[in-house]
């Protein structure tokens, strides 16, 4: 049994490491997608329809009587 848990260690610790993190690549990717969706949201809030909505609703919310 001893010999059986001594061959298992390194495998276990050769496994863990196979997906121990991102690489500089997965990284890359992360960011340009971030930074794609940003651009998109970004078209979106200051398109003139959004922003005549916002502008509506920060009036009223700043008009309210207390």
């Amino acid at each position: 049994m001893r010999k059986m848990i001594k061959w298992l260690y390194p495998l276990r610790a050769l496994r863990a490491g196979c997906d121990a993190g991102m690489t500089t690549a997965e990284y890359a990717v992360g960011t340009l997608a971030a930074c794609g969706f940003a651009a998109v949201l970004y078209k979106i809030v200051t398109s003139g329809v959004v922003n005549a909505k916002l502008s509506g609703l920060i009036g009223r919310a700043l008009d309210v009587a207390f």
